[in-house]
């Protein structure tokens, strides 16, 4: 039989190690002095609760961003998650909003904090600073420019799905939506926009 925290720490080393370039010599690393803490950490966030089918992973890098920065850590843990938070699909833009959003909950100082510490991991992965507008920002503002969606559809959804894609959906009477279009954004503009209909 084997032991049950044995399988999820090897799923969990699995997961980060797809997420984050050389990321079992950085586990190795982070836990040499106590390896059954890394056992214990590894396998639960990212063997147990990484593999929960209720949050995509952009959601649940989100969230554990949001605890991270209201917990006041800005060592180590930030700078993982920022890693697997891109990782993931996270933009750049949406991991500052993160902090904005946690600051009026958890306190300025502690945001102020991650934003210092987001500084120096931004320049160290190569990101601009300040980051570009999020693609979501993008498409609400191309759309708005454009005049919105058609007046068929009094109502949108907009929901970013990755770094660089966004769905919209656009809703009239019916619950389902009408239209959806799929936009994809690169270096703040909006690149592709392609409408799927139901037939």
């Amino acid at each position: 039989m084997t032991d049950p925290m044995a399988q999820l720490h090897t799923r969990g080393r699995e997961n980060f190690t797809e997420l984050v370039e050389g990321g079992g010599a950085r586990l190795d690393a982070l836990f040499a002095t106590i390896p059954a803490l890394g056992e214990l950490a590894v396998g639960t966030v990212y063997g147990h609760l990484h593999d929960r089918p209720a949050l995509d992973a952009r959601t649940r890098e989100a969230a554990t961003l949001a605890a991270i920065v209201a917990a006041g850590m800005v060592g180590p843990p930030l700078s993982v998650h920022l890693r697997t938070g891109l990782a993931s699909g996270l933009a750049p833009a949406e991991v500052c909003e993160v902090v904005v959003q946690t600051a009026a909950f958890a306190g300025f100082p502690r945001a102020v904090s991650a934003a210092d510490q987001l500084n120096r991991l931004f320049e160290g992965h190569g990101l601009p600073i300040p980051p570009p507008p999020s693609p979501r920002e993008v498409v609400l503002a191309h759309l708005a420019a454009e005049g919105g969606v058609p007046g068929e559809f009094p109502r949108v959804e907009v929901q970013a799905v990755g770094p660089d894609r966004v769905l919209v959906s656009c809703f009239g009477d019916d619950p389902a939506p009408g239209a959806v279009l799929h936009c994809t954004v690169t270096d703040g503009k909006v690149t592709s926009l392609t409408v799927y209909r139901p037939s």
